[in-house]
């Protein structure tokens, strides 16, 4: 399974690509960080967003997708921002006709590290481990994209399982 993990973010969104399966030990495919400029109009940053994430899908032809679910900050501002930059990162994988699934933090740190509060360092570390790569992914926005592709391999199929059960026992 190939899957695009995006960390949303306006001005650094983190996206990293992973071939896996759960259970195993991934392979790290790409990753990457897509920038804009504080000063540029928000049209014009969330229009490069999505030509950038339709590039990677088209690029790399990802399974699915993985997306890091808002979550509540105090910075009213930074959560707007985030969350735009989220539905651009779902609208990408929904309009490649992809599964798309949202995890929050904790569920990707526990997943990741084994703790749910895990610091960036220690999420930065594991995915180094997890991927015996050479050395850390860099920036963190990078790291923490390619940490929920790893959740989405190790739980998504668990989750997916679950929903599936669920809708059939309603029938």
């Amino acid at each position: 399974m190939r899957v695009l993990g995006i960390d949303p973010g306006l001005t650094r969104c983190g996206v990293g690509v992973v071939d896996g399966m759960p259970g195993r030990l991934g392979k790290l495919i790409a990753y990457d960080v897509v920038r804009s400029s504080p000063d540029e109009d928000i049209s014009q940053r969330l229009l490069n967003l999505d030509r950038s994430l339709a590039a990677l899908v088209e690029l790399h032809r990802p399974d699915s997708v993985a997306v890091e679910r808002v979550f509540s900050q105090h910075n009213a501002r930074t959560v707007m921002g985030t969350a735009q930059a989220s539905g651009v990162a779902i609208l990408a994988g929904a309009r490649a006709g992809l599964p798309v699934q949202t995890y929050t933090p904790s569920e990707v740190k526990a997943a990741v590290t084994g703790s749910g509060t895990a610091d960036k360092a220690q999420v930065t570390a594991m995915v180094t481990r997890l991927l015996r790569l050479s050395a850390p992914p860099r920036p963190a926005d990078a790291a923490d994209a390619i940490a929920i592709a790893i959740c989405h391999i190790w739980r998504g199929g668990t989750r997916a399982r679950i929903e599936a059960a669920a809708r059939r026992s309603l029938r």
